[in-house]
């Protein structure tokens, strides 16, 4: 019996316009791909991402596709099988082989295998073929077919929820609508007369922590006699144990003592095992599957607080977690341009930045391995979600058999991964259902009336994905939306809500965000433009490069995004719409300001055991698919903004916070450590106008911090710098959280809003770079807000940006990795002569 082989099918792909007689046969881009790439790579579209080009390729998108390849038929040693797997068709796919159909699609996200034994052109060559149809007009189509659903949806044309395609390729709110299609996954030839079809362990650890046990699965197609089981770590094996193989299943079981434990990064080390298995015929190895894992235990906790509802965090091995962190949406809108390095690039950015979990967000994909991986390696927590995203989802029996077929293939894929700790069934479909008023009593638990409602997809959250993760990973939670619990979806007492009073509904100030809590907050933002470079990217003509440019404004997907932004501004901070240069500044002085006020507030309320009022908040959002103005805080580029920077800082595993009311100053600390501490905490007070130090005190010594909780430290009187009317709006304070008169953390408040600040053009800023190159030291003689440097002669990779100064403090700007610091072209500061 010979050894199960894979051939990639990557090369000598070419594709055409299918619905053209005239169109002629190109080669691909690449190899996976989709038409989109192929047309760039031709020059047979503009580049959608410049100006408004992406109104001139709609076309596209309504169009049929075919891509062909050929290949030399292998050797079929006797009783051996051969299937072609598609691991991505995008979306409504015809497969023809040597003339034969072997298969239809109508699902981007399941992955496909065929048993192509019999059609096979023996020694000879095949060809492979792959029409693809519009998935636009084939959505409108089967809407059409089904007038008796109600077709709502937020964003995009309301067929997009008939079709299992990635939902922001019909537009969002951040990203253009470029319908893409082609075979955007590996596409590859097996020949095999056994193989593993499935390799998966699950672990179960002693609550001690001090003994885990592990069961290895492997799911056999094909006559085989034993699996061999091996695990390893550090490339050190630590058990193995051969099994025979009952009824196509193979399983082993494993116990170990003190299992090096995977961790959240902060919290501990990421060490992960391997599980490999090897089919056995007798003595021959036919086959080999290999995963990585880890040991960990992963629940969310949801117990009655000292007060109103109940909690929503996360315990890993023993250890309540804060999730501090972000979204994430699909890294460009045309996935396969993605490498897989870029993926470890952006999980390394936001660990960076301090974050411990990211939401794999419901209107995109179920992400690349290399994106779990990354998670996997650097301690990053994973929030996913199932594929659905703000509609009214049908049920018509055919689209709950993909469905199903969908979230087995899905979570089968992820299962392995120790970082995905809950699968979410939805983003903001109970929201759709409470705003149109759709049918839905939560006392009606008979399943099949609920596909006679007026929200049938009800039957999906809440039948087809809870039977699917309590059978495939009943270790994992499974939570039916997000956002999801209590009362309704805006209840803020239990599960998790999603915080738009600030710049969406009733655009709330930002200073309220500690009045607009929630158990766990998954999505709150606000927006600001992307690097002026990155503007720079997309718009060609120079008559358009400002801010109320037509180009400008295709480039900002959100409904009102001119009067909002322009509020936020207006309501906080003196600003300029020229040069583009500053009101690029402002903007991401504003989104910093909101999202630090967010992140204090949210952090605040994690207080420990018995008061987890607030358990997380992931901000809307990390990334952008495109060059554009979002609420991204990195942009397309991976060029950071300001609130980058300042949702770092306030993830830091020690902070200090204040908050003025009235004449009344609160402080407080954050420790996010698995050590206590004893601090001393400083409060000094500067003159904004004249640099003055007005006050300088000590608000507690020897002050107590738990471990792993926030901690209310004292409410004392503002130290006014005087006692003229305009006192208040002129006293800058900083607060110092001190142990040995080491600075641990530090925080400056200012009056707000920061319009009346009368800030100064700082006399004597000096801002000379380090003689190694690796950073700048800045230093002025009156308080200066949201200092802003950015490099010359070439990109550099800045640890912190965007911060405050106050007189007697030097603060360090460093740069991470090459190039090193050799100039810079500009500072920027909030205020005068900005």
């Amino acid at each position: 019996m010979g050894k199960r082989s894979v051939l990639p099918l990557h090369e000598g792909w070419t594709f055409r316009q299918a619905d053209d007689a005239q169109s002629s046969s190109l080669p691909v881009a690449q190899f996976p791909t989709n038409v989109h790439l192929d047309l760039l790579f031709h020059n047979l579209i503009p580049d959608p991402f410049v100006s408004k080009n992406e109104n001139h390729v709609q076309w596209v998108g309504e169009r049929a596709w075919s891509y062909r390849t050929t290949f030399e038929s292998p050797k079929l040693p006797a009783e051996s099988t051969a299937v072609l797997a598609f691991d991505g068709l995008d979306t409504f796919a015809t497969v023809v082989l040597n003339g034969h159909e072997i298969l239809e699609t109508d699902n981007m996200f399941t992955p496909e295998r065929v048993d192509v034994t019999k059609h096979l052109a023996g020694d000879g060559v095949n060809e492979l073929v792959i029409t693809f149809e519009s998935a636009f007009l084939r959505g409108k189509e089967i809407q059409e077919s089904h007038p008796e659903h109600r077709w709502l949806c937020w964003n995009g044309h309301p067929s997009r929820v008939a079709v299992r395609k990635a939902q922001y390729h019909w537009g969002w709110d951040w990203g253009p609508k470029l319908m893409t299609c082609g075979p955007w996954r590996p596409v590859s030839l097996e020949v095999f007369s056994a193989r593993i079809a499935d390799l998966h362990c699950t672990t179960d650890v002693e609550e001690s922590l001090k003994s885990a046990e592990v069961v290895a699965n492997a799911d056999i197609e094909g006559p085989a006699s034993a699996v061999k089981f091996a695990i390893s770590q550090d490339d050190r094996v630590v058990a193995v144990e051969t099994v025979l193989v009952d009824r196509g299943v193979a399983t082993a079981s494993f116990r170990t003592r003190d299992p090096k434990l995977w961790y959240p990064a902060g919290y501990g080390a990421q060490p992960l095992y391997t599980l490999a298995a090897t089919l056995l015929s007798d003595d021959d190895e036919v086959d080999e599957r290999v995963k990585r894992f880890g040991i960990r235990t992963a629940r969310v906790v949801q117990r009655k607080l000292d007060e109103a509802g109940t909690t929503f965090f996360f315990e890993i091995n023993n250890v309540p977690i804060f999730c501090g962190g972000s979204n994430w949406i699909p890294a460009h809108s045309f996935v396969p341009a993605v490498p897989a390095s870029k993926y470890w690039d952006w999980v390394r950015l936001a660990v960076d930045g301090n974050q411990k979990m990211i939401r794999v967000w419901g209107g995109g994909i179920y992400e690349a391995q290399a994106l779990y991986d990354a998670c996997d390696e650097l301690g990053v927590l994973v929030w996913q979600d199932f594929m659905f995203a703000c509609g009214n989802y049908p049920a018509h029996p055919a689209f709950l058999a993909s469905v199903r077929r969908e979230a087995v293939a899905n979570v089968k894929a992820l299962r392995h991964h120790p970082s995905i700790v809950i699968w979410a069934g939805n983003n903001e479909d109970y929201q759709i259902q409470e705003v149109e008023g759709l049918t839905y009593d939560k006392g009606d638990m008979d399943p099949e009336s609920w596909l006679r409602g007026s929200f049938p997809a009800r039957y999906v959250y809440e039948k087809i994905l809870v039977d699917v993760t309590r059978d495939m990973v009943p270790d994992t939670f499974y939570h039916f939306g997000s956002p999801w619990g209590g009362s309704d979806t805006r209840d803020p007492t239990s599960g998790d809500i999603h915080q738009w009073n600030v710049w969406h509904e009733n655009q709330t100030p930002y200073q309220d965000y500690d009045m607009l809590s929630g158990r766990f907050v998954t999505e709150f933002g606000m927006q600001a433009f992307p690097d002026i470079r990155t503007i720079d990217s997309f718009v060609e003509d120079r008559a358009e490069r400002h801010s109320q440019s037509s180009a400008m404004d295709h480039h900002n997907k959100a409904p009102f995004h001119e009067r909002r932004l322009a509020t936020y501004l207006a309501e906080n901070i003196p600003y300029a719409v020229h040069p583009l240069e500053t009101h690029v500044y402002h903007t991401q002085v504003v989104q910093a300001e909101a999202l630090g006020s967010a992140y204090r507030a949210y952090r605040r309320a994690w207080k420990g055991p018995g008061r987890e009022r607030c358990a997380g908040a992931l901000a809307w959002q990390l990334n952008d698919v495109w060059p554009g103005v979002s609420w991204s805080v990195v942009d397309h580029h991976m060029r950071p903004k300001l609130g980058y920077y300042a949702v770092k800082r306030e993830l830091a595993p020690l902070t200090v916070g204040m908050k003025r009311r009235g004449d009344k100053v609160e402080v407080w600390a954050s420790n996010l450590t698995n050590a206590a501490r004893t601090v001393d905490v400083r409060l000094r007070v500067w003159d904004v106008v004249s640099g003055a130090r007005t006050h300088s005190s000590t608000v507690a010594s020897a002050f107590y911090l738990p471990a792993n909780q926030s901690t209310e430290i004292s409410v004392v009187d503002i130290p006014l710098v005087s006692r003229e009317d305009d006192a208040e709006r002129r006293t800058v304070m900083a607060a110092y959280l001190l142990e040995n008169d080491s600075m641990l953390a530090r925080h400056v408040n200012w009056s707000e809003p920061l319009r009346y600040v009368p800030l100064q053009r700082p006399p004597g800023l000096e801002a000379p770079v380090l003689a190694d190159g690796e950073g700048v030291a800045l230093r002025a003689e009156v308080p200066v807000k949201s200092v802003d440097v950015t490099s010359g002669g070439g990109e550099v990779n800045w640890a912190d940006n965007g911060v405050d100064l106050v007189p007697g403090e030097t603060v360090v700007l460093r740069v991470r990795g090459e190039p090193k610091l050799r100039f810079f072209s500009s500072i920027r500061f909030l205020g005068l002569g900005s």
